[in-house]
């Protein structure tokens, strides 16, 4: 076969894997898409900037105090990192509609997506099925949100935007769960991705989470996923619970030591108070906001275990 009839045969064989509807994912859709796919790449659409100025109300917010999460914003040389799923199935779309235009106050576009990666299916996160992905660059469905919509907060300095995502949570979960898991998930498939915004805003919730001696498992809704991760917060209880606590307290108390210079004797007073605790943690777990998100006691350090 001649290089003319190659190309020809490659870009038969990527319009036909193309062929059904692409959506982008910038926000929870890389992390927790809730419908059904074929198959999914990490990649990039360009002309955008992510930016954390949609409100949301139901998800990781209420109307009173409304969650910020991200949507796209249009910038001449701005590149975002994201997640093309290939739907499946007739109630991908429905659902789509409901969470991010009806609940979330989204509007829908096309942009042009140019995959990470030709060879392989990013099924390793969160499904997909094994396959190829098309080599060239296709349309793909995306949500944004316009200052048009009810829900629109804007810009905010940076550090009045960490202050907001650490006070808000919604029926879903919290709003530091959106942000910690997208920006997780970024640097995971992504690492490549310039995201100024994502990453400074990141460094700042956590910050503010370590200020204020919040327990991060509980802002992550990791007690009420206990069950199905086999993750040293899940054995608490067992027969090696003063092995689990004190190591985790270990760990806990040398981040807090290199963060914001953490006293390492708080080791041993921590380790008590949580084998004391663990039993009314793990009662509680089924609603993993239903206890308080401060550790009782003086200079204590939460567990954080991801």
């Amino acid at each position: 076969m001649n290089a003319e009839h190659a190309a020809h045969a490659a870009g038969d064989a990527d319009s036909a894997a193309t062929s059904g509807l692409w959506v982008f994912g910038y926000g929870s859709l890389c992390w927790h898409p809730g419908f059904d796919f074929h198959r999914s790449v990490t990649g990039y659409i360009k002309g955008y900037a992510r930016k954390f100025w949609q409100g949301n109300t139901t998800h990781r917010g209420t109307e009173n105090q409304p969650g910020r999460v991200a949507t796209l914003v249009e910038e001449k040389d701005g590149v975002v990192w994201g997640r093309a799923f290939e739907l499946s199935g007739e109630a991908a779309l429905p659902y789509l509609a409901n969470r991010e235009c009806k609940l979330g106050g989204y509007i829908t576009n096309f942009a042009t997506f140019f995959p990470k990666r030709p060879c392989l299916d990013d099924a390793g996160v969160g499904g997909g099925v094994p396959g190829g992905v098309p080599v060239q660059p296709f349309a793909a469905l995306l949500y944004v949100a316009t200052p048009s919509n009810r829900l629109w907060l804007g810009d905010a300095p940076l550090p009045l935007m960490a202050h907001q995502i650490v006070e808000c949570r919604g029926a879903t979960g919290h709003n530091v769960e959106y942000l910690l898991r997208l920006a997780e998930y970024m640097r995971h498939a992504a690492p490549e991705a310039d995201d100024d915004h994502l990453f400074s805003l990141e460094q700042l919730v956590r910050h503010e989470i370590r200020r204020r001696r919040l327990c991060l498992d509980t802002l992550m809704g990791v007690a009420s996923a206990a069950t199905s991760k086999a993750t040293p917060t899940t054995v608490l209880g067992d027969d090696d619970d003063d092995d689990v606590v004190v190591a985790a307290a270990v760990a806990a108390a040398a981040a807090a030591e290199q963060d914001d210079k953490g006293d390492v004797a708080d080791v041993a007073e921590l380790a008590v108070q949580l084998q004391h605790q663990h039993l009314e943690q793990a009662a509680a777990a089924q609603d993993a906001f239903a206890f308080s998100s401060r550790v009782p006691g003086k200079k204590l350090r939460c567990i954080n275990i991801s």
